[in-house]
């Protein structure tokens, strides 16, 4: 299993377990932006992105993210770790 993989198996974890969860983002093109500890709500996981809504300005936003935006950074699931973490345990 390659870490592709291993981050979606992770995210739908936590979309079917607890689809409430915190997000780190920073991303600089096509502009910068940065959040810390932003709470968003995964909607979706596809098999080569994942969706999630945020209502931080009183009105939904949805965002589309692929996995890979995990491994270079861009977003980062804070609750994500713990559920690899878990999934490595149990697999062993």
């Amino acid at each position: 299993m390659n870490v592709l993989d291993m981050i979606r198996n992770g995210v739908d974890t936590l979309y079917q377990t607890n689809p409430n969860v915190h997000v780190n983002v920073s991303i600089k093109k096509p502009r910068r932006v940065t959040l810390d500890h932003l709470p968003v709500v995964i909607r979706g996981v596809y098999p080569h992105m994942f969706q999630v809504e945020d209502c931080s300005e009183g009105y939904p936003k949805q965002y589309m993210h692929p996995y890979s935006d995990i491994v270079t950074k861009e977003i980062e699931i804070l609750e994500l770790p713990e559920v690899l973490l878990r999934e490595s345990s149990v697999k062993q």
